[in-house]
């Protein structure tokens, strides 16, 4: 029987359908089946990232506070960093310089909070270990030692509020808001630079300096840090060394081990005079509001020093270096990070550290005889 052109017509109309139908189920198939494979290969590439991570990370600071204070102050960063990565930190406090460079060194540490000769120090020792974050401070990434008394007899002048800082190599006296070191009393507000009042509305003291000669510590008590504190031991020592002062024969002095404790033996009168960094008097605000009229700073390192880093064991894999620096980054703005790395060694900000900029302090330590080279 011979089909009419109208049924023909139709039985090819309902083919066409049919084709393009098969055609449409096709490409969502192989749509779909490439969204899948692009995601697998996402996740498995996150998943490889990770694949050589420890599962947990041990963090060494040294103590610039009471180590069991730092221990809580430290923690909200370790939860903060296990939250985002997905690995645990742990803080750990050493008793000093020392102990965190032989932790690091026996992979007792895997990141290490150090001080720029305890870093150059641990380089040397441990040829491995890298430098991963360098400190900013209000927009620099130098500072200064300072040279602090609870005498201001000491002083050629009676004592102002003010701040020290280098001018063509000179100490000199400045206004507090113009120098890159936050200074004790001053805290930034809505309005900028002003007094700083704490939560119960006590006000802190502003800090005063005044001018005096390094000779005067002769036959005088001092707090130094370390003998491997930058700030805190060898740029001081250093100057006086090139003043013709010996430290062992001119005076009397003991090492504290961190910069508020130099800070607070001062200001209790149990030393005459003490060095930390700038401006370490902050440090101890909180306790003593009258520390910045007190203790009086009366000179500063005549060198610009690389702010403290976290140094880091060359065996972590670089993704999970850059991963920790970000998310330090991260963190740092943020309100609760802001406060909290402000508490610990008063950082603003962050960037990549690069060993060679730590050359000029390894050049001072080798003319302390510090190191070989």
């Amino acid at each position: 029987m011979r089909k009419s052109p109208l049924i023909v017509l139709l039985l090819a109309f309902a083919m066409l359908i049919a084709a393009c139908a098969s055609t449409g189920d096709e490409e969502t198939t192989t749509t779909a089946a490439a969204a899948t494979t692009a995601a697998a290969a996402e996740t498995t590439t996150t998943a490889d990232l990770k694949a050589d991570w420890p599962e947990k990370i041990l963090f060494g600071f040294i103590p610039s506070e009471k180590q069991e204070k730092l221990s809580d102050t430290v923690q909200p960063y370790m939860d903060y960093l296990t939250a985002e990565l997905g690995i645990t930190f742990e803080g750990i406090i050493t008793a000093d310089y020392n102990g965190l460079v032989v932790a690091m060194g026996a992979g007792n540490a895997d990141l290490g909070a150090f001080g720029p000769l305890g870093y150059v120090q641990a380089k040397e020792l441990y040829p491995t270990i890298g430098v991963l974050i360098q400190s900013i401070r209000f927009g620099s990434d130098l500072y200064h030692g300072q040279w602090f008394t609870n005498d201001p007899s000491l002083c050629e002048d009676e004592p102002v509020v003010g701040a020290y800082e280098l001018v063509d190599g000179v100490p000199t006296i400045m206004d507090p808001t113009e120098v890159p070191a936050l200074q004790v009393g001053w805290a930034y507000n809505d309005d900028g630079l002003g007094q700083e009042v704490l939560e119960d509305g006590t006000e802190v003291a502003q800090g005063l300096v005044c001018t005096a000669s390094l000779d005067v510590v002769k036959g005088k008590t001092i707090a130094f840090v370390e003998a491997t504190s930058t700030s805190g031991g060898l740029y001081p020592q250093l100057q006086l060394f090139e003043l013709g002062i010996d430290i062992e024969n001119d005076l009397e002095y003991s090492y504290l081990t961190s910069h508020s404790a130099t800070v607070q033996a001062v200001y209790n009168g149990d030393f005459d005079i003490g060095v930390s960094y700038d401006d370490a008097r902050r440090s101890v605000r909180k306790d003593y509001t009258d520390v910045g009229q007190k203790v009086i700073v009366f000179n500063i390192t005549d060198e610009q020093i690389p702010n403290d880093v976290v140094a880091v064991r060359g065996e972590l894999p670089e993704s999970l270096q850059l991963a920790i620096f970000d998310a330090t980054q991260t963190y740092l703005d943020t309100e609760e990070g802001e406060a909290v790395f402000d508490e610990i060694y008063g950082w603003t900000g962050i960037r990549l550290a690069r060993d060679e900029d730590f050359d000029i302090v390894r050049e001072a330590a080798a003319q302390a005889g510090v190191l070989d080279g």
